[in-house]
């Protein structure tokens, strides 16, 4: 008896099988593309016209954008929120972009405004923003601090919950602001549910605080990731002796942002939006559009996308 038998398979059967698993194969790679949402914080032209923003997205590849809603360096100003939000969505849909993040002012729930612009985003499926970006008062003793801003943070996940929203708030590195160690945020809201308030975790200013010890914070707020900022640094050397050494954004695989982290974030069940952040000069004219599609290359490359 043959070590191999013949296969009993008949050709339709085989042919149906081949087409079936090369289905499954499919569509567990366009799964797998599903698992990220690319966007980009359009700080740097986001005071351009809609659409001249929409084709810039478009063209660089992003399926998304994280836009300014908030007073200063801003897209749409809050007050006019619930005409203007509406027009930039439906200038990007017919490019078929969404809007993937708010970046706003938002800090307390009882706020008018707040309610407003966090209802209009509700009501266009809108679901995550960005709070306030807050700083201690270094003159002022810390853990009462905690406490008020662990106080405003529920309120805001009451009211997320019921608008269907997430938010977030985003680790700045800097002595005076919140979320640089990270560990405040974990103490802030790891009673809360990740569902309605979170993180939007920055690779690069982890990495600036943390050095080498990125992977415990995004361990320990891997539970809370609702979105990832990313962007890269790296340390300027004085140029005076004796002066101080000075951090620098600049393209993403340039500075110390290695690519582990995105073997890290591979692994974890995190699905959402990366949105990445230019800090750096950009240059002009097309020379905006040659750096911004290397960085979202680079960025690709290393989720192997």
């Amino acid at each position: 008896m043959s070590l191999f038998p013949r296969n009993t398979w008949s050709r339709r059967q085989f042919i149906s099988s081949t087409l079936l698993a090369s289905a499954a194969l499919a569509t567990g790679i366009a799964e797998e593309k599903k698992r990220f949402d690319f966007a980009c914080f359009i700080k740097p032209f986001g005071t351009l016209p809609y659409d001249r923003i929409a084709d810039i997205v478009a063209e660089v590849g992003w399926t998304g954008v994280e836009v300014a809603v908030r007073e200063k360096e801003t897209t749409i100003n809050p007050e006019r929120v619930e005409d203007e939000l509406p027009k930039f969505q439906e200038t990007l849909a017919k490019r078929d972009l969404e809007i993937s993040i708010l970046a706003t002012d938002v800090e307390d729930a009882g706020n008018p405004l707040t309610q407003r612009l966090l209802k209009v985003a509700s009501k266009l499926g809108i679901r995550r923003y960005r709070i306030k970006h807050l700083v201690y008062d270094l003159k002022k003793p810390i853990p009462p601090q905690l406490t008020e801003l662990r106080a405003k943070l529920r309120d805001l996940a009451q009211l997320n919950q019921e608008l269907k929203l997430t938010g977030t708030i985003q680790n700045h590195s800097g002595a005076n602001n919140l979320g640089a160690p990270v560990w405040d945020i974990w103490e802030l809201i790891h009673d809360l549910d990740p569902r309605f308030m979170g993180i939007q975790f920055d690779i690069g200013h982890a990495a600036l605080e943390g050095g080498t010890s990125w992977p415990l914070q995004a361990k320990l707020m891997e539970p809370f990731f609702a979105s990832i900022s990313v962007k890269d640094f790296y340390w300027r050397k004085p140029v005076e002796k004796g002066g101080a050494w000075k951090d620098a954004w600049c393209p993403l695989g340039e500075g110390l942002v290695r690519p582990a982290f995105f073997d890290f974030l591979k692994k974890t069940s995190f699905h959402g939006p990366i949105s990445q952040h230019f800090e750096y000069p950009l240059g002009t004219g097309n020379e905006i559009l040659t750096v911004l599609k290397n960085d979202f290359t680079t960025l690709r490359k290393w989720l192997e996308m």
